[in-house]
């Protein structure tokens, strides 16, 4: 079979390839050549991605239950930390339904359906994200008054609006906001149009100078706090310099893997549409799916209370080294 006769059924735009040109078949030749029925091939990137969503989908699955199922992670900051994980779990689960349906169920409906789905928790992941560098601004900067009502108040309506955007994302598809009338307006994410693509890309921009802009501020307290911390009980300066550099290296590590995944596919989605390469869109959005990845790790798996219940329902018992470990100015 000719090598450039493919089925292109992925929800990313088809690289459009004409084996019927006269370029490719003359007309002497066209009567030699069998009319075929076009085969199911599977793009290895969708492989890639659906494997991704795996990882995803289990790794977040065990913040989720572990959060739920413990009374005592009920405060703020464990349900932003659910909210990411829940997010992270959709999106992986966007992933799978994605590769299910574009093989088995070939619609335009159950595409605009998973679309919206992965737009949706996506956009919920990085707004949870945001969420928590709101919480730890607000933990540090407000630390006398944080536990109290007001502050738990504040944290569910951060995650009504959050949520609430994101699902409003999430239906633009479906309500009509598509491409699939118009294939000139297509995004390098069909069937998203180029401007919606282009608003989701500058919204990521504007939140993530934000992040920015309080993770400078958390830097300078958690310094602060290090210092006053040292003066009061007579450390020596190299070991209120040790702390503070953890403290920074913490946050550098935050930020980086946060732009490191997400910078790429954002960039290619200002500057690229519907006439680019596909494989240029798989591999900008690879790096994003792994955010969900390291998600966990950065936010639940590194907190006390979380290793905690985890060890419990693993093994029943809680090592010394977990239960007696104190938190410091850099556990931020």
């Amino acid at each position: 079979m000719n090598e450039d006769m493919k089925v292109n059924i992925s929800w990313l735009p088809q690289d459009h390839i004409d084996a019927s040109s006269p370029e490719n078949i003359t007309a002497a030749d066209s009567s030699l050549i069998p009319v075929l029925e076009p085969e199911l091939i599977v793009n290895p990137w969708d492989i890639v991605l659906c494997t991704s969503g795996t990882l995803i989908s289990c790794e977040n699955a065990i913040v989720v239950l572990i959060i739920f199922h413990n009374p005592s992670l009920r405060a703020p900051m464990f349900l932003l930390i659910g909210s990411l994980a829940l997010a992270d779990l959709l999106a992986g689960v966007g992933l799978i339904v994605n590769f299910i349906f574009a093989y088995l169920l070939q619609s335009e409906a159950a595409k605009l359906v998973t679309v919206g789905l992965i737009a949706a928790s996506f956009c919920a992941s990085v707004c949870s994200l945001l969420a928590i560098t709101v919480d730890r601004y607000l933990s540090l900067y407000y630390a006398l008054t944080y536990n109290s009502e007001r502050t738990v108040t504040f944290t569910y309506v951060m995650l009504v609006f959050l949520w609430g955007a994101s699902t409003c994302v999430g239906l633009l598809p479906v309500m009509g906001w598509n491409c699939l009338k118009d294939e000139s307006t297509c995004s390098v994410i069909r069937p998203l149009t180029k401007n919606n693509a282009a608003a989701l890309s500058v919204s990521f921009l504007l939140m993530f100078a934000l992040m920015l802009q309080l993770y400078i501020q958390i830097c300078k307290i958690v310094m602060r706090h290090a210092h006053q911390i040292a003066l009061q009980h007579h450390f020596l300066a190299t070991s209120h310099y040790v702390t503070t550099r953890k403290g920074v290296s913490t946050l550098a590590i935050i930020l980086g893997t946060f732009a490191a995944c997400w910078m790429p596919f954002t960039l290619y989605s200002l500057i690229a549409d519907y006439t680019y390469p596909s494989i240029y869109t798989y591999a900008t959005l690879l790096p994003a799916t792994y955010n969900s990845i390291i998600n966990p790790v950065i936010y639940a798996f590194r907190n006390q209370e979380i290793q905690k219940a985890l060890w419990l329902i693993c093994c029943g018992c809680i090592p010394a080294s977990v239960s007696q470990r104190a938190r410091s100015p850099s556990d931020v």
